[in-house]
């Protein structure tokens, strides 16, 4: 018996398929082969056809079905996909514009002015958030700018929600993504009514909710001819990439965090404390598991940019020889804390745990007598390492007390450097998977479904690849040079 997971991103769309019982993926498949196109007409704006998502996900699942996999056998769907998108359906079900996705910026000055409409201490106590930039702000501005197209919505909903659409034919939306578009009331624990009377957004353009794990709707006969899917199956899971993240590495419970390092670098904690960061450095948002209200479970983003894109400037600027196993091995050589050698690795733009600010990537103490290559290696995977910690500390200030992080084995985490690093920063054990998002996806499916009877049960199989322990005679000098760092660090934020 299998799960289909669906992981929609920006760049690409990954199908894959779960054996339910061993817990293994024994098929996947990946689709454009090269980067998925972003449209960018204007400056900061950033779109992409939502059929496209359809035909790359249906290309993976005939992928599979050509390699000899059974597709009759699929009992449950998942779905993952990029958070905070705009996606805008007429009466029809017909697209009426192309999708408005994550890392378009135009609706920040209207976040920006309903922050101040409704209220800095309102927003911060029902949203736990700025309304942002984040797609209820996108909704704005198109009936601000295109009322034309306002006017024939009928139903607007998530990236995610939207596949959820086309395979059953239900327009539905989970109370998570709710919160993602900030139109989620974490007071009332109701859609955020206020924040679409200001808008001006009429109540029957949204789409009616439904539980992010648990049925969601059933795939209807004419795609499951188009698909080889059998007909009837439920789509059972749904959820933004980030809390998709962390439960597919059994991130749940208060406490937990997953982490990922990759171009960027994300931290998702769980907590049960209900508070927004006055900065809005990081973002509160249901998880995916808050499934009542004596147990709420939110998840607290942290989004980095300059991580992994810092070590890979490393790589082409200062050890093009190298591979990264190659730099990491030499930055081992040389001492814990770089000799004072410090690297702010933000150099790839504003970022949001900086309040939005734009300090550039900067290099600190340098010694043309005493630092090497190998100091230079070490101080920026250290440098990476202490942004997480800085995210981490904003993230303690709310209520989130991390004891574990856990990470799928790739990107950063490749590195026995970095992640003793960041283990003995945060005084936190590092717990490394073999899974991903769509496999998550999968996994949610089965959970939803009731193929699975407990979460214990579902993740039962989870193979863990590594564990690592804080380097305690690592801790004295880390600490000193985390605190010179911030020291940097708020220099260049004057």
């Amino acid at each position: 018996m299998y799960s289909l997971g669906i992981d929609v991103g920006s760049s690409s769309v990954k199908v894959a398929l779960l054996d339910v019982t061993s817990g293994k993926c024994v098929c996947s498949a990946t689709n454009p082969k090269t980067e998925a196109p972003i449209k960018a007409v204007r400056k900061g704006w950033a779109e992409q056809d939502p059929k496209s998502w359809w035909k790359y996900m249906s290309e993976g699942i005939k992928e599979m079905a050509s390699a000899g996999f059974d597709l009759g056998k699929v009992q449950s769907i998942g779905i993952s996909y990029q958070m905070h998108g705009l996606v805008a359906l007429d009466k029809d079900g017909e697209l009426v514009r192309d999708a408005i996705i994550w890392c378009d910026s135009r609706a920040v000055s209207i976040g920006a002015e309903a922050l101040q409409a409704i209220g800095y201490d309102r927003c911060m106590e029902h949203l736990l958030n700025s309304p942002g930039n984040f797609t209820a702000s996108k909704l704005a501005w198109v009936k601000r700018n295109e009322p034309d197209v306002y006017a024939r919505i009928w139903r607007f909903m998530l990236p995610g929600d939207y596949i959820a659409f086309r395979l059953t034919g239900e327009a539905t939306t989970t109370a998570t993504g709710m919160s993602e578009g900030i139109l989620w009331d974490f007071v009332d624990r109701r859609r955020a009514h206020f924040v679409a009377d200001y808008y001006g957004i009429e109540s029957d353009k949204f789409c009616p909710v439904v539980q992010a794990i648990g049925d969601q709707g059933h795939v209807t006969a004419a795609v499951a001819k188009e698909l080889g899917l059998p007909a009837g199956i439920p789509v059972s899971y749904r959820a933004g990439d980030q809390p998709n993240n962390a439960f597919s590495l059994d991130v749940l419970e208060p406490g937990e965090i997953a982490a990922t390092g990759g171009t960027s670098g994300v931290v998702y904690g769980v907590t049960d404390v209900p508070k927004a960061d006055p900065q809005s450095r990081v973002n509160t948002f249901l998880h995916v598991t808050s499934a009542s209200v004596e147990q709420p479970r939110l998840g607290v983003l942290l989004c980095i940019n300059g991580t992994g894109i810092m070590n890979s400037w490393a790589r082409r600027n200062i050890a093009p020889d190298l591979s990264y196993p190659e730099m990491t091995k030499l930055a081992f050589t040389a001492p814990v804390g770089s000799d004072g050698l410090l690297v702010l690795p933000f150099g790839n733009g504003a970022e949001r745990v900086l309040a939005n600010r734009t300090t550039g990537a900067r290099m600190v103490g340098l010694d043309l007598v005493r630092h090497s290559k190998a100091h230079i290696l070490r101080a920026v995977q250290e440098g990476i390492a202490f942004s997480f910690r800085y995210g981490i500390d904003i993230m303690k200030e709310m209520g989130l007390k991390p004891d574990v992080i856990r990470a799928g084995k790739a990107n950063l985490f490749l590195s026995p450097l970095f992640r003793s690093t960041l283990a003995t920063l945060c005084d936190a054990r590092i717990e490394l998977f073999d899974t991903d998002g769509s496999l998550g996806a999968a996994r949610g499916a089965a959970l939803g479904a009731g193929i699975y009877k407990t979460t214990k049960e579902a993740f039962s199989t989870l193979e863990k690849l590594d564990t690592i322990e804080p380097e305690a005679e690592w801790k004295k000098p880390l600490e000193e040079t985390y605190g010179h760092w911030k020291q940097e660090l708020g220099n260049a934020l004057k």
